[in-house]
């Protein structure tokens, strides 16, 4: 079995992984609808569309 000859350092550690811990920002589209910014594959807030068929009703169309 491997064994280490030297302590990772702190500075080391946390650098390697910090990669990994890294925020990514969300993919936005635009909705074919009503031109609200949505979460791609997410019924759209605003009008309730999703894929151009009504699947929610909102307080403004109600």
């Amino acid at each position: 079995m491997a064994v280490p000859k030297r302590k990772t350092s702190k500075a080391r550690a946390a650098n390697r992984k910090s990669v990994n811990m890294r925020l990514t920002i969300p993919t936005l589209s635009v909705c074919g609808t009503c031109g609200n910014i949505v979460v791609p594959h997410r019924v759209c807030p605003k009008c309730g569309f999703y894929r151009g068929k009504q699947v929610i009703e909102t307080e403004k169309m109600a």
